[in-house]
């Protein structure tokens, strides 16, 4: 049977947010996944923009290559808190996966969010 174990972005200190520094691939490390290919992380990744005005975020999922990689979305100003990746399931391999993020402007977006290991 299955286990199933909820926590924190491996990227974020005690679960607090992770606020997106670089402006240009490779990005801010987000998440870094399991290397057990039995394993499966289900990642859930939300948004904050802080600016006044709408920043474009790029998350690299598990992989910089442009477009097969990158999820893009447009983060509305200083308006609350969006999902970018809706539980999108990362599955172990021997050198692992790694989700990153940039933004058109730094400092600006901060990832929230959780992971649930399947085991």
């Amino acid at each position: 049977m299955a286990t199933f174990t909820k926590n924190h972005l491996s990227g974020s200190t005690d679960g607090k947010g992770i606020k997106v520094v670089q402006t240009a691939t490779a990005g801010t490390t987000i998440h870094t996944g399991p290397t057990n290919t039995a394993h499966f992380h289900e990642v859930w990744l939300y948004a904050v923009n802080s600016s006044a005005t709408a920043v474009k975020l790029t998350i690299e999922w598990g992989e910089a290559t442009a477009p097969d990689g990158n999820i893009e979305f447009t983060v509305p100003a200083a308006s609350g808190m969006y999902v970018v990746v809706p539980g999108l399931p990362l599955q172990g391999n021997a050198t692992a996966l790694v989700v990153k993020a940039f933004a058109a402007t730094a400092n600006v977006v901060i990832i929230h969010g959780f992971v649930n290991e399947i085991a």
